[in-house]
């Protein structure tokens, strides 16, 4: 590597540091209104899996938007795209500020969504193309590092404001990501516009299909069901016919990659689940106001955090597939220790989501780095954008299905409704523990 390079490689190692500040603030904004959720389902008089729309609604749009931001960085400078979708989270922030109604919280959110969805997609595009392969798992993993850290700190930032204010003042938190705009419109590199064709209708068609596949989960109707078996029939259609469709065959026709996709669905399903179930049962069995639920927390995420930046340094020198076996094997653990132990006492639930937390951050960076490895160049940014979208779609199912499974009883919530719900977690992530070890076995016959 010559100096001009080096030089350059350690801008854009800035570069992801500043990104990673971004992500983390988009972070807390999920997990902010995670510990605030109670408090909102009082307000409004809303039920936990009404309530749960206000993180999975949110989910559902940042999964669209992040595949078409990712999507349109084959044409369009990342810059522009990073620049325009946090002009909007901060807008939508604004918004959300003065909401006085569930409809008015649920649109600010949807809003905020459409602008934080160019962060998490875009930073990894931008690691993947300009970050060296034999360095890129630090990156990631700083990326994943700041995402663990603001899991963390949103609940304790959330929990503190809400106790002390009230959760519209959630909203001046996010505000702060407008800051990183000047910084990140002089260290991203000037990239021009490139000739192609954007597959408008495939985006639309891909959203409404997912948008009826999770109403379905959330309400169980028939009619629900049955646009999403339709919808996904005319989406293959346009997949199949369109000359550059929004969602290309090549990544689905792709064993491998599919199989990671399946990974990660139920890794952010489960642990999407459980952040909606541990401020839950933290205030209805034990009690707890919202800026303890924070605190329980973020010792989790924090030492997440702190452990990612040597989690990069061992995926770099041992390989994707090790660290995505010890880390699956953590969150499945974490779900058996919430399911037998969080009865015990409330500290067993911070345990827990220790290992959650580490296990969920070393997944997620680890096996986003395979995808840029197994992935010809040219579909990088398109498998990354589809792995994001499989991913927010899995956040939104997790919601949405913890809370389904917590009101199965239709009563009082009580110890057994959430160990239920923390070992139908586990088996879906023994489901996903063997999806990796079929993974594991396809690349080393390879």
């Amino acid at each position: 590597m010559n100096y001009a390079t080096e030089k350059q490689s350690h801008s854009y190692k800035r570069t992801i540091m500043i990104l990673s500040v971004a992500v983390l603030l988009v972070v807390m904004n999920t997990t902010m209104f995670n510990v605030a959720l109670p408090t909102i389902l009082r307000d409004f008089n809303l039920s936990a899996s009404e309530g749960a729309w206000i993180v999975s609604g949110y989910s559902i749009v940042l999964a669209i938007c992040t595949i078409t931001y990712t999507r349109l960085s084959d044409y369009l400078p990342i810059r522009g795209l990073l620049i325009t979708g946090i002009g909007i989270f901060g807008i939508a922030s604004i918004l959300g500020i003065f909401a006085s109604s569930f409809a008015w919280l649920l649109v600010a959110r949807l809003c905020q969504a459409a602008g934080a969805a160019a962060i998490p997609g875009l930073s990894m595009v931008f690691a993947s193309r300009y970050i060296p392969k034999r360095t890129r798992g630090q990156s990631m993993s700083m990326i994943a590092s700041a995402a663990s850290f603001g899991f963390g700190l949103g609940p304790v930032v959330g929990g503190w404001m809400t106790n002390a204010f009230d959760w519209n003042y959630l909203f001046i938190v996010t505000l702060f990501v407008l800051m990183v705009i000047p910084i990140l419109f002089n260290q991203l590199p000037t990239e021009g516009i490139r000739k192609g064709q954007f597959d408008v209708l495939g985006g639309i068609l891909t959203g409404v299909t997912i948008t009826s596949f999770l109403l379905f989960i959330s309400t169980r109707e028939w009619y629900f069901i049955a646009s999403f078996l339709v919808l996904a029939y005319v989406l293959w259609l346009r997949i199949s016919r369109a000359e550059i469709p929004f969602i290309q065959p090549k990544l689905i026709q792709n064993r491998g990659y599919r199989k990671l996709l399946y990974i990660s669905f139920l890794g952010f399903c489960t642990h999407f689940a459980i952040l909606l179930l541990m401020p839950i049962m933290l205030e209805q069995i034990y009690g707890k106001s919202p800026s303890l639920v924070g605190m329980i927390i973020f010792p989790g995420a924090m030492f997440s955090a702190v452990a990612a930046i040597y989690v990069g340094r061992l995926i770099d020198r041992y390989g994707n597939i090790r660290v995505m076996v010890w880390a699956a094997f953590l969150l499945g653990l974490s779900t058996l220790i919430f399911g037998f132990l969080s009865p015990i006492n409330e500290y067993m639930i911070m345990v827990g989501y220790m290992f959650t937390s580490f296990g969920f951050s070393s997944l997620s960076s680890s096996s986003t780095n395979e995808v840029t490895q197994i992935l010809p160049k040219e579909q990088a940014a398109a498998g990354i954008g589809m792995k994001q979208l499989t991913q927010f779609v899995g956040s939104a199912t997790g919601a949405v299905l913890g809370g389904i499974l917590l009101e199965l009883n239709d009563s009082t919530y009580t110890l057994f409704d959430f160990q239920f719900t923390f070992f139908t977690m586990a088996f879906l992530m023994t489901i996903a523990f063997l999806f990796l070890l079929s993974y594991k076995k396809k690349v080393a016959s390879a």
